[in-house]
């Protein structure tokens, strides 16, 4: 070995032509890279940096040194190999300018516009699919990762006394019971709601969650409460809450397609971000469940328009104006405040709704 002759990483070399695999070294000197197998022995790969194949870095990938006769050497060592280059002067804003190619615009152009047409496309389609072909029990795995991941990252357990749990019940099996799930479909759960404060929200398997901020903010009118439930009935028995958590799995898999390895942190923030995302709905999807919250209170004898009372009650007590939206899960516009008084008055006008 030359005295200046310097070991830059191990890892394995690849002979010309051949897919075998032998625990190797390599080594710099001045700009000249060589191989050197770790049994000994002579180079078995030399080559000049200019002429010499370097693959980019990306994540963990192993980087892959190409010799100019058709050898390979192979290394997990990113950190050394990147030092070796910037000492050598093949690294920073000139060697990239270097590397740059004007057709990399067109490619980074193409692959958002490949992902906005998925996002825009494919992926509510594959959500219908998905809806279509999932079974009860998968709903229920579903939802009970979804729970648990809110139960450790936003909840807290209610401190409401269980007399008030056991009314509130009471009042909701009266209503759930008119659906076309029935009581049996429902599991109605209290929780104190932290950051997301008052609000209630339904999983795709029949799991409701109302939080005693919610309930306080109610100030003791049941109606307003069973109506609220009765919304969330209606996201269930559309299955709103199944295709949201379709859309953030499909959302979140399309960012880890485009960004490769995100890490376990990213994982986390987007399996955490994934349940989060359950809680909101689209304009339509709450009109529908708006509908539905309207239709079976007038057939359980209570007041149809209390869910519109309620988002006017939210507006009132936390300075809400009309275009604001409650925390994005449940808009309460005006506009659909006056949608609910004019369906309840079809729904009373209309004998044996």
């Amino acid at each position: 070995m030359a005295s200046d002759e310097k070991p830059i990483a191990s890892g394995h070399w690849h002979p010309p032509g051949s897919s075998r695999a032998e625990p190797a070294v390599l080594l710099g000197e001045s700009k000249t890279l060589y191989v050197r197998l770790a049994a000994g022995g002579d180079s078995v790969s030399i080559g000049d940096l200019a002429r010499t194949e370097i693959s980019a870095r990306v994540g963990r990938i192993p980087r892959r040194i190409s010799f100019v006769d058709g050898s390979l050497f192979e290394t997990e060592d990113n950190d050394a190999v990147d030092l070796w280059l910037k000492r050598h002067g093949k690294s920073g804003f000139v060697h990239e300018l270097e590397r740059f190619h004007p057709r990399l615009i067109a490619f980074v152009l193409a692959v958002f516009l490949f992902a906005g047409l998925i996002y825009r496309y494919a992926v509510p389609a594959l959500v219908e699919v998905a809806v279509l072909v999932t079974p009860p029990a998968v709903t229920q795995w579903m939802a009970s990762g979804t729970l648990l991941s809110l139960d450790q990252v936003v909840f807290n357990e209610s401190r409401l006394p269980e007399s008030r749990h056991k009314e509130i019940r009471e009042a909701f099996d009266q209503v759930a019971a008119l659906s076309s799930r029935g009581v049996a479909g429902y599991n109605l759960n209290f929780r104190q709601g932290g950051p997301i404060g008052p609000n209630a929200f339904a999983l795709p398997d029949g799991t409701l969650v109302i939080t005693d901020e919610l309930i306080e903010l109610a100030e003791g009118d049941m109606d307003m409460i069973v109506g609220v439930l009765a919304h969330e009935i209606g996201h269930v028995e559309r299955e709103h809450s199944l295709r949201q958590l379709y859309r953030a799995a499909g959302v979140a898999g399309l960012i880890m397609l485009i960004a490769g390895d995100v890490g376990a942190a990213g994982e986390d923030i987007l399996t955490n971000g994934a349940a989060l995302m359950t809680l909101s709905h689209s304009r339509d999807a709450e009109n529908e469940a708006d509908r539905i919250s309207v239709e079976l209170m007038a057939r359980a004898g209570r007041d149809p328009r209390a869910i519109g009372r309620f988002f006017a009650r939210l507006e009132e007590k936390l300075g809400l104006d009309g275009e604001s939206s409650f925390l994005s899960t449940h808009p309460g516009t005006a506009e659909r405040r006056q949608a609910i008084d004019d369906h309840a008055k079809s729904v009373t006008a209309t004998p044996g709704t």
